[in-house]
This record gives structure tokens, sequence and C-alpha cells, in this order.
């Protein structure tokens, strides 16, 4: 039997003034005339933010949470070109220390989703450097929190550029100029617009990338295909990995071609995806990406507890009775 862990993603609807993603545009940080003044409250803002990730992570605990995606605008101006010399991990170090020390005492499985200008198929090189960059911070910060980097940053292909297969080799091509490192922290998901199931399993199978399958997105974009044919092989990509596999999970705003997520989990959806899966693999990650965040968590939970066939391991995790 398969056991079902459930997460969400980087904020609470539960607890106040608990915003990880604080933030400060260019334009305020330069009408500050000292420069080290203006410094200095970038990095007030990133202690508060990784202030309240740990605040998220004790409430997340306190509810046997141990899925959880961080925000990546934890700090503000990060890769602003204005900044190049700015050492943005020096202090936030004790901090960072103090989350990778509660993560580890609980056992959490935490990970980065970067936003969608990290392109790693342009033909750009200037794009790819900003791209890189920004996969360096995530590493960074999961340095400092002594967490292990492997399979902690979720990306999407990225653009179709006119011509989906040449952008599906570029993908390929820009692979190579990757530091391992960085590949190594790597999963890909398939998308709602650009690169169906199919199309990231290629690149996955090919670079050995885990994939992260979105059951959304399949539904609201793919080849007239069933998810199912391809289960297997979406399993196979978690082989070399050290983690368990993990999905995302979520539920279209209005009708089932609805690119946007509701506030919610359809709970029968989800639970219909869950019995067709169920002792595939010892252990599926589901990650929730719905705009309630926590609360969305914890009413799938409620539902799911009316279900006779399955029983709660804790708070977030469960399995179904045979």
């Amino acid at each position: 039997m398969t056991v079902f862990r459930l997460g969400y993603v980087a904020m609470s609807v539960h607890l106040q003034n608990a915003s990880p993603s604080q933030t400060m545009t260019y334009r305020q940080f330069s009408s500050i005339k000292d420069e080290e003044a203006a410094i200095k409250k970038l990095e007030r803002i990133a202690i508060s933010n990784l202030q309240n990730c740990l605040r998220l992570l004790k409430h997340n605990a306190i509810n046997d949470i141990y899925f959880f995606r961080l925000s990546s605008k934890l700090i503000p101006l990060v890769n602003h070109p204005d900044l190049p010399n700015w050492d943005y991990i020096l202090p936030l170090k004790p901090l960072l220390f103090q989350l990778g020390e509660f993560v580890s005492k609980h056992n959490m499985r935490i990970d980065f989703h970067p936003d969608h200008f990290v392109v790693l198929n342009n033909e750009d090189k200037d794009i790819l450097k900003t791209s890189l960059k920004t996969l360096q911070m995530h590493e960074r910060l999961l340095r400092g929190m002594k967490v292990n980097t492997e399979h902690r940053c979720v990306l999407h292909v990225g653009g179709v550029y006119n011509d989906k297969e040449q952008a599906l080799e570029q993908f390929i091509s820009n692979w190579g100029l990757i530091p391992l490192k960085w590949q190594k922290m790597i999963m890909l998901e398939n998308d709602d617009t650009n690169f169906t199931l199919n199309e990231v399993l290629y690149l996955c199978e090919k670079l050995s990338i885990p994939c992260v399958f979105d059951l959304h997105h399949h539904i609201v974009h793919n080849e007239k295909d069933s998810w199912e044919e391809y289960w297997e092989r979406i399993v196979q990509t978690w082989s070399h990995s050290s983690l368990p596999i993990k999905m995302h999970i979520s539920s279209p705003r209005t009708n089932e071609k609805d690119r946007a997520h509701a506030d919610y989990i359809n709970s029968e959806q989800f639970l219909e995806f869950l019995t067709r899966v169920d002792g595939t693999v010892p252990q599926i990650d589901c990650m929730i990406e719905a705009k309630k965040k926590d609360d969305a968590l914890f009413e799938l939970v409620k539902d799911l507890k009316k279900k006779e066939n399955i029983v709660f391991i804790d708070e977030a995790s469960f399995r179904f009775i045979k």
C-alpha cells in the first residue's frame, strides 16, 4: 500500500503577519542615499522572511505537515545587476542554520519552485546565465540550511519559441552547460500551456531528471491521452532519487479545462487518482497548489477522513485500507 503525504505552498492563511515574501523595489532601494543603510534594510527584510519561514515550519510541525515548498522570494533584489558584490548569505547564516536544524529534527521535505523567468531552453546565453544565478541562490540557501540539495528545485521546461522540437533540443544542448551540482537540484514538471507530460518525460528520461507530475496540467494540456499510460515512466524517473515521488495537485476554478487554480481541492477527483496509483510505489508526496494554501490541505483532510477505506497515519499522511 502507498503512503500519501500532503504538503502546501509557501504561505499560510491561518498564521497572521507571516509572509516569507516581503520585498523592496529597486526604486525604493535607490531612494536611500546611504548604500550601506539600503543594504542593511534589504537584509532586515530577508531576515524577517526567514523568521516567518520558521514560524510556518513550526505551524506545520504542530499539524503533522512534513512536506512544504519554501518561497523563492526570501531575499529581495537578490540577483539585481546593480548589486553584484552583495554577500546576502552572510547575515542570514544563523537563521538558515536554525531552519535547517528544525527541518532535520522533524524529518521534513522542503523544496523550491523558482519563478517562470528561470528558463533553461533559451538560445540567449544571457538569459541562461541569469537563470543559473537564480539556481545558485537556491543552492546557497539549501546549503546554508545543511539540506541535501538533490532534487529540490522544480522547473518548467521553458518556452516553445515557435518550434517545440527545437526548444526541446535546446534544453538538452543547454543542459551540458549547467554545472553538475545544479543539475542534481532540478526536477521537471509538465505545464499547462507549452510542454505536455509526454514531452517532459522525453527530457527526463534522456537526462535522468525526476518528473514532477501535475495532474491538473495534464487534464488541461495533453495529447488526448490518459496519464495512466505514462505512470510507469513517471515512476521510473525517480528510480535514482533518494526522495519519494513528488506530484502537484490542484483543481480548476470553474470547468475542467480551466487553467486557474481553485481555492480548494476537489477531493473526489483527487481520490479517483489515488485509487489508481495505490500500491504502485511506497510513497507519493502530494503538493497542494490551491489559493487557500494550508486551509485547502485541512479541508482536503476533512473530506478524506470521511472515507471508510482510508486510514490516517498522522494529520497529513494516509493510506488505503485493503
